[in-house]
């Protein structure tokens, strides 16, 4: 048996969907722990690393959105994408703009999570220690994911980070989602989607509003500085 290619924990109140959601990762090379409410969620991620965390909204005793909220509140690197049955537009958001990385809505095809999920946990490039790009007025440290646009420094999520830089390697140009989500989520976009506008919001509310354009129709742009 081959090396674990990472550590997943898997909340949700359904045994089926442990089972088979388990089985799925572990025939992927995960390694997976479980937890059959938002308590024990809560208490297993804290207590131990996880490169994952996969979690159901609706639990008992803490439910999702609950369990998500303390855990990023002192996690806040945590990644974690929310399977749930809960298919509201709201709802979908309000997890993305609490830090979740990802929404995927019950029923669910067990290819697609298994391709989130190793889009979520594919390695990313090793940079020299100290290194800064600058683009737009932005220096962005991308050994510690951490922008400046003149008022200080402002840690990022890795997701911001992600987004943040791809913006800024096309500082001045319109860069569509579909090219977003390709090259920071790692799979093809979904129209029906808001990970990418909730995550731009945190950005602008990090950064300043002004700093990333919608274009209408095509999608967002560092402006040049």
């Amino acid at each position: 048996m081959g090396a674990s290619l990472g550590r997943i924990l898997v909340a949700d109140d359904e045994s089926k969907i442990r089972s088979f959601v388990g089985r799925a990762l572990n025939t992927a090379g995960y390694d997976t722990d479980f937890a059959d409410n938002g308590a024990v969620a809560l208490r297993v991620a804290r207590a131990n690393h996880y490169d994952l965390v996969i979690l159901d909204l609706v639990m008992p005793e803490v439910d999702g959105r609950q369990a998500l909220r303390e855990l990023l509140a002192t996690r806040p690197d945590q990644p974690v994408i929310v399977l749930s049955c809960v298919a509201d537009v709201m709802a979908k958001v309000e997890m993305l703009e609490l830090g979740a990385q990802d929404y995927l809505t019950k029923p669910f095809a067990l290819a697609e999570l298994i391709a989130r999920v190793k889009a979520r946990l594919r390695a990313e490039p090793v940079h020299p220690p100290g290194e800064v790009i600058r683009a737009g007025g932005v220096a962005l440290d991308v050994s510690h994911m951490i922008a400046d646009i003149g008022h200080g420094p402002v840690p990022l999520t890795k997701l911001e980070f992600l987004l943040l830089r791809e913006l800024m390697d096309h500082v001045g140009a319109s860069v569509s989602k579909s090219r977003l989500f390709a090259s920071v989520w790692g799979y093809d976009c979904d129209p029906g989607s808001n990970v990418i506008d909730a995550c731009i919001r945190r950005l602008r509310s990090k950064l300043g509003f002004d700093l990333i354009k919608t274009v209408r129709g095509e999608g967002y742009q560092l402006i040049a500085r």
